[in-house]
């Protein structure tokens, strides 16, 4: 009997790290060689671990070969810091403070919420799945343009066995099964940063909040670059090195989806909500990386403001981001590819013509760019808004729950959003973050709303 947790055994890392160190730059050829030569496999495409284990012998030339990779400069590092000083160093149009406090109503932070866990739900059924595989089983039922939720009512057996629903997901997020919102990281995570802030409050450290992990969040609820800090902090590694020991996954989307209770509770100040971010960012990421958590939290703090459409929000995201990073180019992207098509297909499918060969789904870059498209693209409206992020594929909830959390902030109260996405919310959030189970979105909200105008 073995356990194979995802996202740890050295022998699946080495390959992510290689596919990072070709992204950066980094000539890994000589390692690569060598993996490869002693019967190493690549990365698993849909999945975190591989069948069956590595033997010992190629386990512990793993962890070597991953050694050895983090000492490989990137000749993109200079463009792309992950201090923060350097960071705002890099960008000519770091934002000003406001000029007073200011804090978003209780309705415009319980529509933020309400739109994050619609967005999160509707993409739910269909992550990990090909882009083909999406739009087949929603054409299915007449839902494209999507505009709800997928079910699988009237889909054709053979589609639903080549495309088969998120196995997990499935049972709680098709239109016939939704009863109140299920777990999901993209949901804890914004109201771990509530506790957070509670606890601590604005000042709180990198290892406040890996304490706050270690007492509050289990193991199995994180994936990625953050079940590897967690390992690393259980081996007694302290942050910021969290993000870097055997960390292939550093410059993955998971920073972004925790950022948005830093831009809930900054409203009209992008560089504030930045900053905390990149406190809660560097226990897990680096350089792009961060820079997800930072764009978000940035540009829900100036919709949090209520003076900018998503335009300009998007544009305040840019302005904490260092402009020569590949982050900064992917946003770029986003925007001004949904602004020269028409059709939003045309614009997935060009995105993935860049990407989708050379990036995991779940990598910050390609994400990012389609979030930046879909907002773009569907100019503030909310149901285009979810409906855009989720259509493009990749990591869909993630995208989903970004594009909804903005946009709900944007319609400025719940009333706005269309009942068919927070009726079967039922106000009831599902988590495993204790005394926090069956949560109202309602109470959610005013206790953001308490965070927000702390003195």
């Amino acid at each position: 009997m073995t356990v194979r947790l995802t996202w740890v055994q050295p022998e699946d890392l080495v390959g992510h790290e290689l596919r990072q160190a070709a992204q950066d730059g980094r000539d890994a050829r000589e390692i690569e060689r060598r993996w490869y030569g002693a019967g190493g496999a690549p990365a698993p495409e849909g999945a975190g671990a591989s069948e069956p284990p590595a033997a010992p012998r190629l386990r512990a030339l793993a962890e070597e070969l991953l050694d050895e990779l983090a000492l490989l400069e990137s000749p993109l590092a200079p463009h792309e810091p992950t201090d923060l000083a350097a960071i705002r160093a890099a960008c000519p149009h770091w934002p000003a403070p406001p000029a007073g406090r200011r804090a978003a109503g209780p309705d415009r932070l319980h529509a933020a919420w309400l739109g994050r866990a619609a967005g999160c739900l509707l993409g739910k059924p269909v992550e990990k799945l090909e882009l083909a595989g999406i739009r087949a089983l929603a054409r299915a039922t007449g839902n494209w343009p999507l505009t709800t939720w997928f079910t699988a009512r009237g889909v054709p057996a053979a589609l639903l066995e080549r495309y088969p629903w998120n196995r997990r997901s499935a049972p709680t997020s098709l239109a016939e099964n939704i009863d109140g919102m299920p777990e999901d990281d993209d949901l804890n995570h914004p109201l771990l940063t509530v506790l957070l802030l509670r606890r601590h409050g604005r000042d709180f450290t990198t290892a406040d909040l890996a304490r706050l992990w270690l007492a509050e969040l289990p193991a199995g609820r994180v994936f990625t670059a953050e079940r590897i800090a967690y390992r690393n902090l259980l081996d007694g590694i302290e942050p910021p090195d969290t993000a870097r020991h055997r960390n292939p996954f550093r410059e993955w989307i998971g920073a972004q989806i925790r950022a948005d209770a830093h831009g809930w509770t900054h409203p009209g100040d992008p560089a504030a909500a930045a900053a905390q971010a990149h406190r809660d960012a560097v226990l897990t990421h680096t350089a792009n990386g961060v820079y997800g958590a930072m764009f978000t939290a940035a540009a829900l703090a100036e919709a949090a403001g209520g003076d900018s459409d998503v335009h300009g929000c998007l544009a305040a995201g840019l302005r904490v981001v260092p402009p020569r990073s590949r982050y900064a180019r992917a946003v770029r992207l986003g925007i001004a590819t949904a602004r020269a098509e028409a059709e939003f297909d045309t614009v997935v499918d060009r995105l993935h013509a860049v990407y989708a060969d050379t990036h995991h789904w779940v990598h910050v870059l390609p994400n990012t760019a389609l979030l930046a498209a879909a907002l773009t693209h569907a100019d503030g409206d909310f149901t285009r808004s979810v409906g855009c992020a989720v259509s493009g594929g990749w990591d869909t909830d993630s995208n989903g729950a970004t594009a909804g959390s903005l946009a709900g902030l944007l319609a400025g109260r719940p009333a706005a959003l269309p009942e068919r996405f927070t009726a079967p919310l039922k106000n009831r959030l599902a988590t495993s973050v204790a005394g926090f189970e069956s949560t109202g979105f309602d109470t959610l909200a005013e206790l953001t709303h308490q965070e927000a105008t702390r003195t």
